[in-house]
């Protein structure tokens, strides 16, 4: 998705400048047809020099900053103070430096005479577009503050949902690293001892010792080859990772690897019905409320099929039918939005729909962690078995040797 930087004019006559994403010029012109804006002036894609750079000193702004963001900003709101006064006291409070400056140049644009909404989208990488948009609607509707208690509430929800993936994931990855630690202690400092004893043995050393020893003097020896081959291979991963065939073959792992990949659908498809919901609660327009849903989706495949599902929607579709067309979706969201759909409340039906996903995420977080525990034994018991045969079956020969004197 490209970066446009643009000059309109909105309804009131002012004359506004900006910055924003989409797929091209022409949707990008739509996007700001649709936002209000009766005159464009000037349209072109953004130079290197003109996208916004971010020294991120204070830390990316996470989804509980957010949280807390929209809870204050409502309470505040709710108790009578006005925008202006409220964002400055909200730039106090926060301990997140990249959300400070951005709430300051906020502060400076409403001022100035802009709307919430747009001084939000001049800081794309503090404010989500979902934000962005249900501070739009409320601002329409006279209702932000119930916008922000509503968008509260989904980055609680959401920020949960995150949080039981990476615990489910951190476990592991910490293993994994020990057991690399070790694996490196024992070639560098055990198998070295061994080795001077094991060259005065005069007899043929088993093969698991002799692959263990080629291999601590490679480790030691040639540590630099090892780490020129690790970082090539990160390298060459992430670059292939950013290609459109890598991009679709690491979603298609994420979403097929046994219990990762059912774990990757089931908060997929929470996090669509919560969105989709939270959208659609504060009267955005189903295509525009889809296109949204595609945006915070992580993996490529689902978003590439929602974006086409919104193009179908756009044409008079019923949004369950590309949905089902999809192939990814539990067939239960499937039908639920066929439900919401008919009897005129898919809103309520996809919050509905979202808090049983929470519930499947949460089982399939348990269920990939009990799974994870006897792999991870497996794998450390296959490695101190490589170990102790090397460093013992010379022993043992030696010793069998000295029983058949």
């Amino acid at each position: 998705m490209a970066l446009y930087k643009y000059k309109a004019v909105d309804s009131s006559g002012k004359t506004k400048s900006g910055k924003i994403e989409a797929n091209n010029l022409e949707r990008a012109t739509d996007k700001l047809k649709s936002e209000g804006f009766s005159s464009i002036l000037n349209i072109s894609e953004a130079g290197a020099m003109d996208k916004d750079i971010n020294i991120n000193i204070g830390g990316k702004v996470k989804a509980k900053d957010l949280t807390m963001f929209c809870k204050q900003f409502a309470s505040i709101l709710n108790a009578g103070v006005t925008i202006i006064m409220a964002i400055d006291m909200l730039a106090e409070q926060t301990s997140n430096k990249m959300m400070k400056a951005a709430l300051i140049d906020v502060r400076n644009s409403v001022e100035k005479g802009s709307n919430l909404a747009d001084s939000f989208r001049q800081h794309p990488k503090v404010f989500p577009p979902i934000l962005i948009n249900m501070v739009e609607a409320g601002e329409a509707s006279g209702s932000l503050e119930v916008a922000l208690v509503r968008m509260a509430d989904h980055f609680e929800k959401d920020n949960r949902l995150q949080a039981q993936i990476k615990s489910a994931l951190t476990y592991p990855i910490i293993v994994m690293i020990v057991a690399v630690a070790v694996v490196i202690v024992c070639m560098v400092v055990v198998i070295p001892n061994f080795a001077g004893m094991f060259s005065d043995m005069d007899m043929e050393l088993p093969m698991a010792t002799r692959i263990m020893m080629a291999a601590s003097d490679f480790v030691r020896f040639k540590w630099y080859i090892l780490v020129a081959v690790v970082v090539g291979l990160v390298v060459v991963v992430n670059v292939f990772k950013k290609t459109s065939t890598g991009e679709y073959l690491f979603a298609k792992m994420a979403m097929k690897v046994p219990l990762i990949g059912n774990l990757t659908v089931k908060s997929s498809a929470a996090r669509f019905a919560r969105t989709l919901s939270t959208l659609m609660a504060s009267g955005i327009q189903l295509i525009d409320a889809v296109e949204s849903v595609a945006k915070v989706m992580t993996n490529s495949i689902i978003r590439k099929n929602l974006l086409e599902a919104r193009d179908q929607v756009a044409k008079g579709v019923p949004l369950s039918k590309p949905i089902k067309d999809m192939g990814i979706f539990p067939p239960l969201l499937t039908q639920m939005v066929h439900i919401g759909e008919e009897t005129g409340n898919l809103e309520d039906m996809m919050f509905r729909v979202a808090d049983f996903f929470d519930e499947e995420v949460d089982e399939a977080t348990k269920a990939l962690t009990s799974a994870m525990e006897p792999l991870i034994m497996v794998f450390l018991a296959g490695i101190v078995g490589m170990i102790v045969a090397a460093v013992y079956g010379p022993m043992l020969s030696m010793y069998e040797g000295m029983d058949n004197l």
